[in-house]
């Protein structure tokens, strides 16, 4: 059997900040709906109702001298050490982020020079042929880029890639919004590079779908849900229930097609690291995937989830979820070699995507 080209994952790395905000740290916001009317219900009640419908517990904000691009590097920086390579020969750097470099106490998004070019300086990575590019696709950008980096792969025009998830939402989000309670910060990163196999390994397939007609708006920037606030600058805001009513129609079945694809079944998936969004879509969207198959139990062991306690950081979520199961600081979950799991994810797009991930037999 001719041996072919795939990408494995040989290093990986995470910046998880230092600053925990719990749900308690909301109690004194001013919360308004989007008719600009102030929420009726008592703080406490608005954040227990939270937490039960999200999961999440605690949030991580970086502190105010910190950067995206600065933690992309913190991240990459240990995903290079991992990988043992020498940083001048990679061929890619990607970076997926949404909202590039946002000061604190500034709105206002710094998107050039490109945050790959500066997380290539910060590397101190001196070679030309060392392409950095940056990916805004929503929550499923780095997903995506990984997608991208195997095509590269695959193609022979690259035989290692950076692909770095980084984003600071605490900067963007709207503290009048019930919603901002969702969003947090964080970076994480890994090193794809080619091997040669006589049988599958590493990525395997992917699906990407992008569902630009409704529900292109459902996640945009406009203005604060305070009536008050008279200043220009604009906020991430979500329509959340109409977001997760589409995400339980589209997801399950965009996995399942992915799974197909690869020539497999819900049986072969080992894992399910799916974007860390909200605890109850979650489960939601694997229980449903498991319906696809006529499964009518579902075992939440296979889906590992830190959305309680690091929150949504949107294309941040997989690639730290990845590295701490990989560096076993993830309590009850690990990689096993040999079997297969799936990455997917949903995003502002709306982009869909989803990954069959091989795990090598040997490292």
């Amino acid at each position: 059997m001719n041996k072919k080209i795939y990408s494995i994952i040989i290093g990986s790395g995470s910046y998880i900040p230092t600053r925990v905000i719990k749900n308690t740290d909301f109690i004194d916001n001013e919360f308004y709906g989007p008719d600009g009317l102030k929420l009726t219900k008592n703080n406490q009640v608005i954040i227990n109702q939270f937490e039960q419908i999200t999961g999440i517990q605690e949030r991580r904000y970086v502190t105010d001298d910190l950067l995206t691009s600065d933690i992309a590097s913190f991240a990459a920086r240990e995903a290079l050490i991992a990988s043992k390579i020498d940083p001048e020969t990679l061929d890619y750097i990607i970076v997926a982020h949404n909202f590039g470099d946002v000061r604190a106490g500034n709105s206002y998004s710094d998107m050039v020079p490109a945050l790959a070019s500066r997380v290539k300086n910060q590397l101190g990575i001196t070679n030309p042929s060392t392409i950095a590019y940056d990916l805004p696709f929503g929550c499923a950008g780095w997903l995506q880029g990984m997608i991208q980096a195997d095509g590269y792969i695959r193609s022979g025009d690259a035989k290692k890639a950076l692909i770095i998830g980084a984003e600071t939402l605490s900067r963007i989000c709207d503290p009048h919004d019930r919603d901002s309670m969702i969003y947090a910060d964080g970076a994480g990163a890994v090193i794809l590079a080619a091997t040669e196999s006589e049988e599958p390994v590493g990525m395997i397939t992917h699906i990407t779908k992008s569902y630009a007609n409704e529900l292109t708006y459902v996640l945009k920037m406009g203005k604060s849900t305070y009536p008050g606030y008279s200043g220009d600058r604009l906020f991430l805001t979500m329509q959340g229930r109409k977001l997760y009513e589409h995400v339980l129609k589209i997801v399950p079945g965009v996995i399942k097609e992915c799974i197909t694809k690869a020539g497999l079944s819900i049986e072969d998936m080992d894992k399910l690291l799916i974007h860390q969004a909200n605890n109850k879509m979650d489960e939601a969207v694997l229980k449903q995937l498991y319906e696809l198959y006529d499964f009518k139990s579902t075992s939440m062991d296979v889906m590992p989830m830190t959305i309680s306690w690091l929150g949504n950081s949107s294309v941040a979520t997989l690639p730290t979820l990845y590295d701490l199961v990989e560096r076993n600081k993830f309590e009850g979950q690990k990689f096993t070699p040999g079997k297969m799991m799936v990455f997917a994810a949903v995003g502002a797009g709306v982009n869909v995507n989803a990954v069959v991930y091989k795990i090598p037999s040997e490292k």
